[in-house]
């Protein structure tokens, strides 16, 4: 087989389980989901065993074929580098897990598990399209089938939520589509594109630093806002926390672990990618929205009593780490804020996990209601429910502590922060930051005494299971997958390590602020 079809393969299973599913009587859906989860998991692991790994950095398993020329370029272009198909494989894992939660769904599962295969397939088409409109048609498709599953299967406010996770994520397509256009508009006039009009991401990368500085602020600020919108950040982030609350469990799951971490990728592949030059003027700004985001987030943490919201907001905060992180254009910085966007992938999506868990027994999510007690009765749910919660705050020996670690380390030593500290006190918004690790224990723990501490309540007794066979089974692969990026994380940093240096090396190659070099590794 040739490896160039191996990821077009990829993208096309996700829709046909969605034409099987949707043609198959209704018992069979959730088996045919099921099969496509792990064909796709199966090919996303084949697909990474064909990569060169020692060159992480170059673009592989590429398959370009042109549909369209002119007047506009529309091209099917995929490939991945060692930081997309990290991504890739998280996808697959995460959707994996969230169709073994959907167990809990039981109405109308042929349309269900089609919008899954819908949206799955969406997501992966962000991580491996190597064409800008491609990438924003892939990028925008998602609004349709998590509309839906969140307008359908959610809780009682879902058509309010529903509709304001669109208007936010639309808002911001708006703004992405508006910068591809001045983009593609005023590279042509410039003449850098030459005679076909490319939208091709390594020909973007080239011509557009090149383009007068003001064209690339324009274009950066629409593809920035449009990202942290997705990703999201303050004060772009309030569509989060009430689209988590009315989602079902499994898409609860997805949205965390996965379409979050669309948003970062942009800003990492295009936005630092094409534009280097603006991202070092802005690289301060964007450490102090991350230190902010790490910080406001945690406190707010604190005065929810919905389980959902906590998780919600606490992913929020963890965001800010990935700001703060490629914000100060330091190798160490990179590295963890990638490193932070598949370790919080995997443990976001096992809290929200863990919450369905419990509501699914409880019937509610708000800790009044609950009123605490529940070790008793639920030692191996609590036992689980203290791993994720130790791997949220950072504890040593899990991915959480590698990423944050890195991005401090890397933001405070930047040259970007040891230039600007005397002007914008940048290191002391790092120093900031650090707080927000402590009040994520806070919340953490205060979260598992409400839970799980305290005496037995009575309207619990005797109504309560444990955890079964299939939920230890998900949280177990999540749990391992944490630990071992903890204590060997050189497996998943040495995936995109050359990503990372050529990044870093195309900014600093154009940087006009210093010529000092990075200091830090």
């Amino acid at each position: 087989m040739d490896n160039s079809s191996l990821l077009t393969i990829l993208l096309l299973l996700p829709l046909i389980g969605c034409a099987l599913i949707a043609l198959l009587p209704e018992k069979s859906a959730r088996p045919t989901a099921l099969t496509f989860g792990g064909a796709m998991l199966l090919t996303s692991i084949f697909c990474a065993s064909k990569m060169n790994w020692d060159n992480n950095g170059l673009m592989q398993l590429v398959f370009r074929h042109e549909w369209i020329s002119s007047p506009f370029p529309l091209n099917y272009s995929v490939g991945v580098d060692g930081m997309s198909m990290s991504l890739v494989l998280l996808t697959t894992v995460v959707t994996m897990l969230a169709l073994v939660a959907s167990q809990w769904i039981k109405m109308r599962e042929k349309l269900y598990y089609s919008l899954v295969m819908l949206l799955t397939f969406s997501i992966l088409g962000v991580f491996t399209s190597q064409d800008l409109l491609q990438f924003f048609i892939t990028f925008e498709f998602e609004l349709v089938p998590m509309y839906f599953l969140i307008a359908i299967w959610g809780g009682k406010n879902r058509a309010y939520a529903a509709m304001k996770f669109l208007l936010y994520t639309f808002t911001g397509g708006i703004l992405m589509l508006g910068s591809l256009l001045f983009l593609f508009f005023t590279l042509k006039s410039q003449a850098f594109v030459g005679v076909t009009g490319t939208l091709d991401f390594r020909e973007l990368a080239q011509n557009a630093a090149n383009l007068p500085k003001a064209a690339q602020t324009i274009a950066f600020l629409g593809f920035f806002l449009a990202f942290i919108i997705k990703l999201p950040s303050f004060p772009f982030h309030t569509w989060l926390p009430d689209a988590h609350v009315e989602a079902p469990t499994p898409i609860s799951m997805i949205l965390a672990g996965l379409l979050l971490k669309m948003g970062s990728y942009g800003l990492v592949r295009i936005c630092m990618g094409f534009f280097p030059n603006v991202f070092i003027d802005f690289g301060n700004w964007i450490m102090y929205l991350g230190a902010f985001n790490i910080v406001w987030a945690a406190i707010a943490c604190l005065v929810q009593q919905d389980m959902k919201r906590i998780i919600a907001f606490s992913s929020v905060s963890h965001m800010g780490f990935i700001l703060l992180g490629i914000g100060s254009l330091s190798p160490a910085g990179l590295n963890g804020a990638i490193f932070q966007m598949i370790s919080h992938g995997l443990i976001s999506a096992g809290l929200f996990f863990l919450v369905g868990c419990i509501y699914e027994r409880c019937h509610t999510r708000l800790l009044p209601e609950i009123g605490g007690g529940l070790g008793k009765q639920m030692p191996v749910l609590f036992y689980m429910w203290m791993f994720m919660a130790l791997a949220n705050l950072g504890l040593p020996g899990m991915s959480g502590f590698v990423a944050e670690s890195a991005v401090f380390y890397g933001s405070y030593s930047s040259w970007m922060a040891q230039q600007s500290a005397a002007v914008a006190g940048v290191q002391g918004w790092i120093i900031f930051a650090c707080f927000g690790v402590i009040l994520t224990a806070g919340y953490m723990l205060w979260l598992l005494k409400r839970l799980f501490y305290g005496e037995e309540q009575a309207k619990w007794a005797g109504h309560l299971t444990d955890a079964f066979a299939w939920e230890k089974s998900c949280v177990y692969v999540m749990a391992a997958l944490i630990m071992l990026m903890g204590f060997v994380p050189s497996i998943v940093a040495n995936s995109y390590s050359r990503v990372v240096q050529n990044t870093i090396s195309n900014i600093t190659q154009r940087q006009t602020i210093s010529a000092r070099p990075l200091t830090d590794g």
